[in-house]
């Protein structure tokens, strides 16, 4: 197939996030084609397929991995199930686009990253979308340009009102948990921002099952000696995206850090007087991911969320878990 034809990607699961991470930004991309679609269910799948005019559907997540086709796959699985599946999707030669968090644990991602370092002619990029928009590059430039001086202290917060316990979110045995699915954000929004932390402590509300995070907080420090509180809660009144940056001439404050195309302050303040950096929704945070995965796999532009990023992230939310006197997400076998 010439390099100038649209990307054929296939999709792994018919999960809930698929649409605005990957369907709504394709149907405005004309260099991406969604071909096929496989889940647990050939009935779901072929509803998913008419749903939302993926080309056709596979019996199985295998027989869409053996595709010709199908050059990319998207993994939007359970969290238990990325290492795995993008394990066997790199070993079949396809571009990988994997939700986050990469894998339940280091270990596993210390796999994945081994098995992509085998095939560097494949594209492996993990899906924390809000790194591509444009509000993570005007906060990296303000610090870049020094607006509030030499940095201090880094505090993170993502907060959800998410009652229903049967999700997913709540299953141990899927890798679930309040870190898993939120405190991976600010994690990597900080680390993207100052590099690599070391974390100091931590303490956690679990569940009914007392292995599951519903909400956790822990004390990072990263280089420079910036101190940062991070929170993240699956089980709050309302939805918060936050971050305040305090340095030796004053703040910046970010509202909607991971999904800023529903609405986005960036507020900095010095010598109390307050300047508003917003930047525009668009393009979304999915459609500039999207189109990052794409000019990576046509053209070989670099992925900013790759395997050693990945695992950076990794090892850090397996400290975050230790330090709050949990284990970090197990290892479990993956049914074909």
């Amino acid at each position: 197939m010439s390099q100038a034809e649209p990307l054929r990607i296939g999709i792994l699961g018919a999960a809930g996030i698929t649409p605005p991470a990957l369907i709504e930004p394709a149907a405005g991309n004309p260099d991406v084609r969604l071909v096929a679609v496989a889940a647990r269910d050939r009935s779901r799948a072929e509803e998913f397929a008419a749903e939302h005019g993926i080309e056709r559907t596979c019996d199985s997540y295998g027989e869409l991995l053996a595709d010709a086709e199908v050059e990319a796959v998207y993994n939007p699985l359970p969290n238990s199930h990325h290492a795995y599946w993008t394990i066997r999707a790199l070993e079949a030669g396809k571009h990988v686009l994997v939700e986050k968090p990469f894998a339940s644990n280091l270990a596993e991602a210390q796999q994945v990253a081994a098995v992509a370092a085998g095939h560097p002619e494949l594209v492996l990029m993990e899906a924390f979308h809000n790194r591509y928009h444009a509000l993570t590059h005007k906060v990296l430039d303000l610090l870049a340009d020094g607006a509030i001086g030499d940095v201090r202290t880094a505090d993170a917060e993502f907060l959800v009102h998410l009652p229903d316990r049967s999700d997913i979110r709540y299953n141990h045995d899927l890798s679930g948990g309040s870190t898993m699915d939120l405190g991976c954000y600010p994690v990597h929004f900080l680390r993207t921002l100052f590099g690599e932390p070391s974390v100091l402590s931590g303490s956690a509300r679990t569940t009914d099952d007392p292995r599951l995070d519903e909400a956790i907080t822990n004390t990072l420090e990263f280089p420079g000696g910036v101190r940062s509180t991070i929170t993240s809660s699956l089980f709050e009144p309302e939805e918060v995206q936050h971050v305040l940056i305090t340095g030796s001439r004053g703040t910046i404050e970010v509202n909607g850090f991971v999904k800023p195309q529903q609405g986005n302050q960036v507020l900095v303040t010095v010598d109390g007087e307050t300047v508003d950096h917003s930047v525009p929704g668009t393009p979304t945070t999915y459609e500039a991911q999207l189109s990052a995965f794409v000019a990576a796999v046509r053209g070989g532009a670099p992925v900013l969320t790759g395997p050693d990023d990945s695992l950076a992230t990794m090892k850090v939310i397996d400290a975050m878990y230790v330090s709050a006197g949990l284990e970090p997400r197990p290892t479990v076998a993956v049914a074909e």
